[in-house]
């Protein structure tokens, strides 16, 4: 792309930044690829005048909207050329704001707001509502059987675009993309929100593996930021993704793991793991221990590799708060002061 915008020898390369469709109430954020070269842009705006359909392919099926352009006896579209947009500091302008300035003038023409929202978001959304057709067909099924599907109707009445975050705002704070915001988009759904998509603290601790005490309401506290007793996606997604973006994250997992290989194998077996939580949560039972085990055991072979382990935490960043007490040992190193500053 770099090579075709440098010179006149070759066609134009014709780019959607927002790399997906919308509404067109809104204009959401633009991928960078358009921007990266840092060559003059031409923006172009596409409209679709219409009476009882807009072709503009939002929430609609291919089929849907081949079916209904066909039936409309005319389907009109408008195409206005802007001024060209070139990019400042003699082509040395950062990409993200050569593309927020391209995006403001878009945004201007059209008359719309600009939003934090991106292709990200579209992942987010596509996540969410096949959970909610699959517990559609599911609660179809029980209902055949004769078997009580109130919870299932519960979370069908949530929206999916109660999950969308923003992620262009994520992305710019946090530095983690769509994919791992989709996975931490699975754990937050298996906890089952409520219609209201929020989570209340007894399925935080299902979810987890936790019991109530000190620990575990002050890791819930961290994230229910309005202090009512639930959190929505988005406060899980912001206090996830806040502690594992910490600069002295991974060397507090090392620590950790270290810590509870006590016999220097390089595997952690279900009682060293356990050993080492009852320093933070003294009174967790051998059921307990084997349920919050199991999180770790991420291939099933009863015991943890450093990378299992490791990867264990990456998903699940909130769970580094049961290492505390190792990382503040008394033989621990200044390193390990520092990462309790850092992150616990």
């Amino acid at each position: 792309m770099q090579r075709k915008a440098s010179c006149g020898r070759f066609p134009r390369v014709l780019l959607f930044p927002e790399g997906t469709t919308t509404n067109g109430k809104v204009l959401i954020s633009f991928q960078l690829g358009a921007f990266i070269p840092g060559y003059a842009v031409q923006p172009v705006i596409v409209r679709y005048p219409h009476v009882h359909f807009d072709q503009s392919w939002g929430n609609v099926s291919l089929g849907m909207l081949m079916f209904r352009m066909f039936t409309q006896f005319h389907n009109f579209m408008e195409v206005e050329y802007l001024p060209i947009v070139s990019p400042l500091d003699n082509c040395k302008e950062n990409p993200s704001h050569f593309a927020k300035r391209t995006s403001h003038a878009i945004a201007s023409a059209l008359n719309v707001v600009q939003t934090n929202h991106s292709y990200g978001d579209l992942m987010l959304l596509t996540k969410a509502s096949e959970l909610k057709q699959k517990l559609t067909l599911l609660s179809e099924e029980l209902k055949g059987c004769g078997v009580c599907t109130d919870i299932y109707d519960i979370v069908l009445q949530e929206k999916p675009s109660s999950y969308m975050v923003e992620m262009a705002k994520v992305e710019s704070l946090f530095h983690i993309s769509s994919l791992e915001a989709v996975n931490f988009l699975d754990k937050f759904l298996s906890m089952n929100p409520d219609a209201s998509g929020r989570v209340k603290f007894i399925d935080f601790l299902r979810t987890f593996r936790l019991r109530t005490c000190t620990l575990s309401e002050e890791l819930f506290g961290f994230l229910d930021v309005e202090k009512n007793g639930s959190i929505t996606f988005k406060q899980f997604l912001y206090g996830s993704a806040h502690v594992m973006k910490r600069p002295l994250f991974q060397q507090s997992c090392e620590l950790a793991f270290a810590q509870c290989d006590t016999r220097g194998h390089n595997q952690i077996s279900e009682q060293e793991l356990g050993d080492t939580i009852r320093h933070a949560i003294p009174d967790f039972d051998e059921d307990e221990i084997h349920e919050l085990f199991s999180i770790f055991d991420m291939d099933g072979d009863g015991s943890v590799s450093k990378d299992n382990f490791l990867c264990c935490l990456r998903r699940n960043p909130l769970l580094i708060a049961l290492f505390k007490p190792c990382l503040v040992h008394k033989d621990s190193s200044q390193v390990g002061q520092g990462i309790l500053e850092e992150i616990v």
